[in-house]
Parts: C-alpha cells; structure tokens; sequence
C-alpha cells in the first residue's frame, strides 16, 4: 500500500457518511487491545473553539515537557493534520503502515471519523504519548472519541448545531455534549447560558464530578490589542502575549489554561511558565490566519452564525482596512440564513460559492432574496478558484479578502495556492 492507495482507501470511508454508534469503534479498539487506555487523555467538546482550545492546552503541555498527542478535525488540506505528536504530523510512511495494518479489522459499520480517530488512538499508542488532547468529531454522547477516560473534559461553548443528529434545542444539544463528562471527573466550561449550564452541572451531580464556569472559578480579560490577562484557580498571569485574533480567543485561552490547571492538581508537572509559553506560542491555521497583503487576505473557520458573529465583532477591532471584501461558502447543514445576515451587515461585496464535497449548500438569487438580503452586493460564483480570483480582483490595496463560513472551503483555498 503506498499514500495514493491510503488516500483512496479513506475516500472510500467517507462514502460511509456519517452514523453515530460507539459500538464498532469499541469494538475495533478492543481488537486492538485498548490502545486509547494507555496514556492520559484530555477530551475537548463544544461548538466553538474546540480545535483552538485543544490546541492551546497540547501546546501549553508540550511546554511542560510532555510528550503529547493531539487529534483534530476537520484537516484543512492534508488528512496527517489531524494526527500530530509534539505539533509534528504523523509522517507518511506511519500513516500507511497503520492504514495497512488497522484496516483488516474494518467493518463494514466502521465510518471515516471512527477509523481515523482509531489510527489516532493506535498511533499514539505506537509513539508512547504521556497524554493525548482529544477534539469531539460531533456531539459528545455517540462520538467515536467518547470511549476514552479523560482526566478533564472541556466543553467550550454550545449553540445550534447540527440539530438532525444532536436535537434541535440547545438543552438536548447541551445533553449530548454533556455526555463526555465522566464519573468523579472534572468539566470546564464557557458555556454561559443559565439553562444550557444546567444541564451540564446536573450531568456531572450525577456522576459525581465538579464543573468549573469561565466568569465563576476563573476568567481572562484581554489588556489591549494582543495581550490579555489570566486569573485561574491558582495562579494569576498578567500580560501574556494573545496567540490568535479575537476577543473569543481570550476566553479560548482561559478554558486552556485552566483545563492545564485541572492537570496539575492531578499530579502533572505544569507550572506558570509552562502556561505562559504554551499558551504564547499556539499556532492553529484557519483562525484569522493572514495569508497574503495588499489586499489583505484572511481565513477564518466560522462555520455557524455564533462563529460568524465572533468574527464580525472581530474584523475592526484586530485588522485595518477600507472595505471588506467577503468569499463564502458553507455546507448544507449550517444556518446559512443568519450567518449571510451578519456577514452582510460588515461587508461590502459577498461572493458565494461553493465548497468541496458532496453536503455543500448550492446558494441561489432566490435564497439571497428570500433571506431578506440585498442581491446587488452579492455575487454567485460556484468554482472556487474562480471566485477566489474575483474576490481579489475587487479588492484595493488597503482593502481586505476574507474567506469564510466553511474549513472545507478554506482547505480548498490553502491547496490552491500550495
């Protein structure tokens, strides 16, 4: 098997779609001997902010000197992304030895998410990781990733999200997500809304475990333009350099760090410093990520109107420009309505498209008009690279592109212009 066959082997998954079910990835795991029980873990959950904040607590423990995993998802243009030890990708030739080995076990039940988050698991294993930062692929409850016994579980924020599988009010989505909290365990939080926050605190009560609240047990305050200010369970850090753009990146940080904390009461060895320099030297593509000057050319991951609205509150106060030129795309699923909506109240031209794969939602004049849209700022343009080269075209030298509402579309972006 070489990395074509990998690559059309897992193309081949993905046709599989999506089906949440914690049995086949029990069981493949149990075929392989547990490898996701013999290293610590630290499961991430929420909406929002999940990848950066995953990535922040991987890196403020690589900064105490672990040896640490990080699985992640969606990848943007190479599926290695999502499987990274000490930041560095899982190499070619490991993915296809595993892909090789691992996939004589496969099912015909077994999805693209499950596999990959199994790979995950075995190869970490392999490389002999002190703890693995786990991202949630969707929801919490039947999640391939929820087999593992975190030593804390995150749940960052919770809004309307992908209501076919999870529910369509925010307490049933609250409940699934909710599900990653685990007996006598310990859960932090940013979720802010009284009747979300209930359900998570009533989860844990029954099992025994303690939540700690962004607001209430700890907080950050950002201090200016790039620096912000942590007050934590038992430490204060004033002044650290801000790694990503935006006020939600603050309170990414703070859940980070205080997820850290949580580690160190259980016996870790993370102190200040450690804090400090990794939460400083975070690195996580797609998230107001510059990729280009005169125009100014930014991608951002907002994929839904929470994520779309942190951004647009974002765009003025962390960047300089005359007028904002917005590429979009989104997938079918999403509330295209109210993201387009605020999208629309801060730029000055749209160019829809669409993104790769088969759940992209195909936008129409109609759609724009039925979303209460004014149609004569927009413009349809399918190709990708069309639209890209468009939205440049537009744009002066002191104006700025923005590529948003989907990291499938952000992805298709970066591998152009590899």
């Amino acid at each position: 098997m070489d990395l074509n066959r990998v690559r059309q082997y897992l193309a081949g998954l993905e046709k599989r779609g999506i089906h949440l079910d914690l049995d086949p990835v029990s069981r493949l795991l149990a075929t392989l001997g547990d490898p996701h029980l013999t290293y610590r873990t630290v499961h991430v959950a929420g909406t929002n902010g999940k990848g950066s904040v995953a990535a922040m607590i991987a890196s403020i423990l690589g900064a105490a000197g672990y040896r640490v995993g990080l699985y992640t998802s969606p990848h943007l243009v190479d599926f290695r992304e999502r499987i990274r030890v000490n930041g560095a990708m899982i190499p070619e030739e490991a993915l296809v030895r595993l892909v090789s080995e691992l996939r004589r076990y496969v099912t015909d039940d077994v999805t693209y998410f499950e596999f990959a988050t199994v790979l995950a698991f075995r190869f970490f294993q392999e490389q002999s990781v002190d703890i693995a930062v786990i991202e949630v692929g969707m929801g919490g409850r039947l999640d391939a990733t929820n087999c593992i016994m975190p030593e804390v579980s995150v749940i960052t924020t919770i809004s309307l999200e992908h209501e076919r599988y999870l529910g369509r009010r925010l307490v049933d989505i609250a409940a699934e997500k909710a599900e990653i909290i685990k007996k006598d365990g310990t859960c932090v939080t940013g979720v802010t809304q009284a009747k979300v926050l209930a359900v998570i605190e009533k989860t844990a009560q029954i099992r025994g475990a303690r939540v700690l609240r962004r607001g209430r047990d700890f907080t950050a305050r950002r201090r200016g333009k790039t620096t912000f200010s942590y007050y934590g369970i038992n430490y204060t850090l004033r002044n650290l350099k801000l790694p990503l753009p935006g006020d939600h990146q603050v309170s990414n940080a703070a859940l980070a760090a205080a997820a850290a904390e949580v580690l160190a009461e259980k016996g870790m060895e993370i102190d200040g410093r450690a804090l400090v320099e990794g939460i400083e030297s975070t690195a996580w593509e797609g998230r107001l990520e510059t990729i280009g000057a005169a125009p100014l050319i930014v991608l951002d991951g907002a994929h839904n109107a929470e994520g779309i609205g942190a951004l647009c509150r974002t765009l003025p106060r962390d960047f300089s420009y005359e007028r904002l030129i917005v590429l979009f795309g989104v997938m079918g699923d999403k509330h295209c309505k109210s993201m387009m909506r605020r999208i629309a109240a801060v730029a000055d031209r749209i160019i829809v498209t669409e993104p790769p794969g088969e759940r992209t939602r195909r936008l129409s004049r109609r759609d724009l008009n039925d979303f209460g849209l004014d149609a004569d700022r927009f413009e349809i343009i399918p190709c990708v690279q069309d639209a890209f080269h468009r939205a440049c075209s537009l744009a002066g030298f002191k104006d700025m592109v923005l590529v948003t509402g989907s990291l499938y579309l952000l992805g298709e972006i970066k591998r152009q212009r590899m």
